[in-house]
């Protein structure tokens, strides 16, 4: 099953939230993949497996797979766009 990671500064409040709304979001799109929420100091070991990454803090650093906006899972603004960029990644990967 393809992977999506959700990483915030602790990995507990902000992106448990995000993980558990993009996952009932995908499945209600059919989408099969995991949604993983952890902490941005373990992220780099994580995203090995992973299809795409949702951040919700700057990114600083360029990544071999795609990023999307967590911040629009929180405030609901421009979510439907990233969805779909998320939908996108996961049906594209390998």
């Amino acid at each position: 099953m393809k992977k999506v990671i959700v990483a915030c500064g602790s990995g507990v409040a902000t992106s448990q939230t995000v993980a558990s709304k993009v996952g009932r979001l995908l499945q209600k799109r059919n989408v099969d993949a995991t949604v993983e929420a952890v902490d941005l100091k373990s992220v780099d070991r994580y995203l090995k497996d992973a299809v795409a990454y949702i951040a919700i803090t700057k990114v600083t650093k360029e990544f071999d797979i795609p990023v999307i906006n967590g911040i629009a899972f929180l405030t609901g603004m421009g979510q439907d766009k990233e969805i779909d960029r998320l939908i996108r990644a996961i049906e594209n990967s390998k």
